[in-house]
C-alpha cells in the first residue's frame, strides 16, 4: 500500500506545480476584464484581442486547475452522507466516482475532443472574430490538457482510496494546499 501511495504522490506532481504557479491568471483576468470594460465606458471603444485575452486566460485558468482543485478537495461533490461516513467508506465513494464519473467523463471528452483539436491544428485555426487574438487552435488545446490532467489526477486519487479500503492511515485527499 505505501508503494501505491508514493506513486499518487508522483501524480500529484502536474497538479501541484499548476496549482502554485497558475494563480496569478486570477489577477491577470480580472485586470484584463477591468481594461475591457474602462474601454467600453470611458473610451467608447473595444479591442477585439484585449476581449480574447480575458476569454483565453479564464479558460485556461478553470481548465488546468482542475486536477489542483480535485487534489485539494475543492470540487463539487453532491452527497449527504458522505461528510458523516468512515474514511473507509468515503474512500469507496471515492473510489466509484473516479471509476464510475471521471473515467468515463475523460474518455468522452477525450474522444469528442481530439478530433475537435486536431482539425483546429490542421488549420491552424485563427480568430473567431476580426482582430481577435490569433491562434484559437492553442486555446483549443487546453481541452486535451484539461483532460490529461484531470485523469493523471483521478488516478492519484484512485491509488489512495485503494490504498485507505486497504487499511492505510492516508488521506485521499491534500485539504492542506501545501504538502500532502
Amino acid at each position: 500500500m505505501n508503494r501505491l501511495v508514493a506513486i499518487s504522490r508522483v501524480l500529484d506532481w502536474p497538479s501541484r506545480v499548476l496549482g502554485q504557479t497558475l494563480p496569478w491568471l486570477v489577477a491577470a483576468v480580472v485586470l484584463l476584464k477591468f481594461s475591457t470594460v474602462g474601454l467600453r465606458y470611458v473610451f467608447h471603444s473595444t479591442n477585439s484581442m484585449l476581449q480574447d485575452s480575458v476569454t483565453y486566460a479564464h479558460a485556461t485558468l478553470f481548465m488546468l486547475m482542475v486536477g489542483y482543485s480535485y487534489l485539494c478537495d475543492d470540487h463539487v461533490r453532491v452527497d449527504m452522507f458522505y461528510a458523516k461516513a468512515s474514511a473507509r467508506a468515503r474512500a469507496w465513494v471515492d473510489l466509484g466516482c473516479v471509476l464510475f464519473g471521471i473515467m468515463p467523463l475523460c474518455i468522452i471528452l477525450g474522444w469528442f475532443g481530439w478530433p475537435y483539436v486536431r482539425a483546429a491544428w490542421a488549420i491552424r485555426e485563427g480568430a473567431l472574430f476580426f482582430g481577435g487574438l490569433p491562434a484559437i487552435y492553442l486555446l483549443k488545446t487546453v481541452i486535451l490538457a484539461f483532460v490529461a490532467l484531470l485523469v493523471i489526477q483521478s488516478l492519484a486519487i484512485l491509488l489512495r482510496a485503494i490504498a485507505v479500503i486497504g487499511g492505510s492511515d492516508v488521506a485521499v485527499f491534500d485539504n492542506r494546499t501545501g504538502s500532502a
